[in-house]
């Protein structure tokens, strides 16, 4: 190789380097910023405690990713779309594999949304995000009850259906069962499987 060949080479090299310690950077502050945003009310996050906590400054954190605002609407939607991911494994149609896929979602980050949707009337910024979530989940419930969506009798029926089983779906349905009256997670899977079979008019099976 010559040497102008072996320069650029280098250069390649470093750029590639720089991009994925950039990239490596931006990680480690969404994630530390993640950690403090769900579990702390957004007022007394602070970003000097993010850029500690990823081990960077605060001008690399501005540099990076913004205002304050900025940085949690990025994390927060990662981590909605990371949610995302998680349900959209549930079985179209397969109601017992639907509510197992919902139920394991809510118990592993449900509390997460449910601070997140306790701060929308007073932070813009989460509003925001969590109205995107609900119609994010008013879509999946759609796209995944379809089959039972599919047998309604006419517009009407099938939007009362579609609303019937986004309360069923619930995160607030899941508080009041896990939460609240203190279900386990079979039984308030088998309770919300129930309520849903009487809405559609089928049966659940059982395993």
């Amino acid at each position: 190789m010559s040497t102008q060949g072996q320069g650029d080479a280098r250069r390649r090299y470093r750029m590639v380097r720089r991009l994925q310690q950039s990239e490596a950077t931006a990680e480690r502050l969404l994630d530390a910023a993640w950690r403090r945003f769900a579990t702390l009310p957004y007022e007394s996050v602070r970003l000097s405690d993010i850029a500690a906590d990823a081990d960077v400054s605060v001008q690399t954190l501005h540099t990076r990713f913004g205002t304050k605002e900025d940085l949690f609407t990025t994390a927060f939607r990662k981590w909605m779309v990371e949610q995302g991911r998680s349900r959209q494994t549930a079985r179209v149609g397969d109601l017992e594999d639907v509510i197992r896929v919902l139920y394991d979602n809510y118990d592993d980050q449900g509390e997460i949304g449910l601070r997140m949707i306790a701060q929308e009337d007073r932070i813009a910024a989460i509003r925001q995000d969590t109205d995107a979530g609900r119609r994010w989940q008013r879509r999946w419930v759609a796209e995944t009850f379809e089959p039972f969506l599919a047998n309604s009798a006419g517009p009407k029926a099938r939007a009362d259906l579609h609303d019937a089983l986004i309360v069923a779906c619930d995160i607030y349905t899941w508080r009041l069962l896990r939460l609240e009256m203190g279900h386990a997670t079979a039984d308030a899977r088998r309770i919300v499987i129930g309520m849903i079979s009487a809405l559609v008019g089928t049966l659940p099976t059982t395993r």
